[in-house]
C-alpha cells in the first residue's frame, strides 16, 4: 500500500538570532567649569530595525556633569546627545522585530581645555525574531504510527510606556542629579492587558547646609500594557528602562524641608507565548517497505515566574583617590552595578561616586566593591537576571581603607524549557523484507515500551500485545515476546 502523509501548515514566530555590540559617544561641555565631581549619563531607546542584513538602532543620552565653580560651590549642566549604530549578520531580514536593550558600561571624562568631554561606552544587546512557517504530518495512510497531543509555542512581544509619580519631603536646599534604576517584580497576561508591577530605586545628589547628601527612595509602580494578543492568564517576562526622570524641588522655609516632586518615564518591553494543542505524528514505520522519516524539534524558554532576592553586601571597597584620616566623607551617590552569573547566584561590584572634603574642597572618586550572592531556588533555565542598587554607605575603617555597604535588589526571571519533537517528512524507501516463518521469538531490551517493541517487529502495537497479553511495559529485558504468522 503507497504511503500518503497528510501535512498541516502554520505559521508562528520564533527567535533567529541574539546579537551585541558596543559603540561610543561623545558629548561636549562647551563653557568654562571647575573640577568635575559626578557625572551620570541616561540613556533610553529611541528605534531599532531590521533590514537585509543589518539591524540600526538609535538611542538618546543626557549626560550630567555635577562640579565646583570658584567659590568651591556645587553646580550641575546637563547636555543631551542622540546617537545611531547598526549590527550586520547575515540572518537579519526586514519586518523581523528587534528587542533592543541599552546600557552604558562606563565613561570617561576628559579635559579639553577649557571644555569637557564625556565619552560613554554604550553596549546593545538585541533579540531578533521573525515569523517562520511550520509544517508537520498530522495522519499517515498505509503505514502505523505513533500520535501525541502536544502544544506548541508562538512567541509574542509587546512594548509600552508608563509614567511614575511620587512627592515626599526632604532635608536639603536643591537637588543636582536624580539617578535611577527600574525592576519589574511581576508580570502577568490577562485578557487585552499585561499586567506590570515593579519598583523604582532613586538616588538623588542633593544640597544640604551648602554640602553633598544622598537621599535613597523606593517608588512602587503598577501599570497596564495595551495587548491585543493577550487572551488568557499566564506569566510573562518584561524589562523595564528609565526613559527620563524629572525632580522638581521647592524650599518650604518655615517647616525647614524641600518638596520634591519626582515623575519617571519608564519603557517596558517583553513577551510571552501562545500555545496551541495539537495532534501530531511523532513516529511512524510500515510493516512493508522501508521509510525514510524527517523531524524537526522545537525548543522554547516559557517563563514561569520572577524570583525576587534582598540582599545586603558588605566588604573592603577599591579606590582610585587615596583616601586618609584628612578626608571626611560627604555622600555615597549614582550608585550602578555590574554582575555576572555564577553556578549558584551571581558575583560583581557595586560602583559609586564618592564625594569628599579635603583641606576645605570638594572632591571625588570612583568607588568599587566586590561582591557574591548565591540565589537559592533559581534554576538553570533563569532567562534573565536583573540587579538593582537600592543604596550605598561608605566608612573609614581604618586609615586608608574604604570600607562600604550595600543593599541589592535581585530578580530572576525564572523558566522552563518545553521541547517538541515531530515529523516533518515522509517518505518511501524499497521493500521491506518480511520473514517467512510462522513464529518469531523476540528478545526485548531493558526500558523498551509498546512502540518501540512494535516498531522494532514491524507489527501493530494491538497485535502485540494481543499476542501477548501478559507483558507489562516499560519491559525489563528477560521477557520473550511471540509473534505469530498465519498462513497465507
Amino acid at each position: 500500500m503507497a504511503i500518503n502523509a497528510q501535512n498541516q501548515t502554520g505559521t508562528y514566530t520564533r527567535k533567529v538570532a541574539s546579537l551585541s555590540t558596543q559603540t561610543v559617544v561623545e558629548i561636549k561641555f562647551g563653557q568654562d567649569v571647575g573640577e568635575v565631581v559626578a557625572v551620570y549619563p541616561q540613556i533610553s531607546l529611541t528605534s531599532c530595525e531590521a533590514s537585509s542584513g543589518r539591524l540600526n538602532y538609535g538611542g538618546r543620552i543626557i549626560a550630567t556633569l555635577v562640579y565646583t565653580d570658584g567659590d568651591g560651590r556645587l553646580c550641575r549642566v546637563q547636555k543631551g546627545a542622540e546617537f545611531t549604530h547598526f549590527i550586520d549578520d547575515e540572518r537579519l531580514a526586514p519586518a523581523q522585530r528587534g528587542d533592543c536593550a541599552l546600557k552604558c558600561e562606563r565613561w570617561q571624562v576628559k579635559r579639553d581645555g577649557s571644555s569637557y568631554a564625556v565619552a560613554i561606552v554604550v553596549g546593545a544587546a538585541v533579540d531578533v525574531y521573525d515569523s517562520a512557517t511550520r509544517s508537520f504530518v498530522a495522519s499517515v495512510e498505509g503505514a502505523i504510527v505513533n500520535t501525541e497531543n502536544t502544544k506548541l509555542y508562538s512567541f509574542v512581544g509587546f512594548s509600552g510606556e508608563s509614567e511614575v509619580d511620587d512627592d515626599f519631603d526632604c532635608v536639603a536646599t536643591d537637588v543636582l542629579v536624580p539617578s535611577a534604576q527600574a525592576l519589574v517584580l511581576g508580570c502577568n497576561v490577562r485578557a487585552g492587558v499585561v499586567e506590570v508591577s515593579g519598583e523604582l530605586y532613586l538616588s538623588l545628589l542633593a544640597v544640604r547646609d551648602s554640602a553633598p547628601v544622598c537621599l535613597d527612595r523606593i517608588i512602587p509602580f503598577k501599570c497596564e500594557i495595551a495587548c491585543d494578543e493577550a487572551l488568557f492568564s499566564q506569566r510573562a517576562f518584561c524589562r523595564a528602562e528609565v526613559k527620563a526622570v524629572n525632580v522638581n524641588c521647592r524650599i518650604n522655609e518655615e517647616r525647614g524641608k524641600c518638596d520634591v516632586d519626582v515623575n519617571a518615564t519608564l519603557g517596558f518591553s517583553g513577551h510571552f507565548y501562545e500555545e496551541e494543542e495539537v495532534a501530531v505524528v511523532c513516529d511512524a514505520f510500515s510493516k512493508d517497505c522501508e521509510l525514510s522519516l524527517n523531524f524537526l524539534t522545537e525548543e522554547t524558554a516559557l517563563d514561569t515566574d520572577i524570583k525576587v532576592y534582598s540582599e545586603r553586601v558588605t566588604g573592603l571597597c577599591a579606590t582610585k583617590a587615596k583616601l586618609d584620616y584628612t578626608c571626611a566623607f560627604l555622600a555615597a551617590t549614582l550608585p550602578s552595578v555590574e554582575f555576572a552569573r555564577t553556578a549558584d547566584g551571581v558575583e560583581g561590584s557595586v560602583t559609586s561616586t564618592l564625594l569628599y572634603e579635603q583641606a576645605g574642597e570638594v572632591h571625588s572618586t570612583e568607588v568599587n566593591m566586590p561582591f557574591s550572592c548565591p540565589l537559592t531556588g533559581l534554576s538553570a533555565n533563569c532567562r534573565e537576571i536583573s540587579v538593582a542598587v537600592c543604596g550605598v554607605s561608605l566608612r573609614q575603617r581604618a586609615e586608608g581603607e574604604c570600607e562600604g555597604e550595600a543593599v541589592l535588589k535581585i530578580t530572576g526571571a525564572d523558566g522552563e524549557v518545553k521541547t517538541v519533537k515531530y515529523l516533518n517528512e515522509i517518505t518511501e524507501q524499497g521493500e521491506k523484507t518480511v520473514p517467512d516463518c510462522a513464529i518469531s521469538v523476540y528478545i526485548p531490551s531493558a526500558g523498551d515500551g509498546l512502540w518501540e517493541t512494535a516498531k522494532r517487529l514491524s507489527e501493530a502495537p494491538e497485535s502485540i500485545e494481543k499476542s501477548n497479553p501478559e507483558l507489562s511495559f516499560p519491559l525489563t529485558g528477560k521477557e520473550r515476546i511471540l509473534i505469530y504468522r498465519p498462513k497465507n
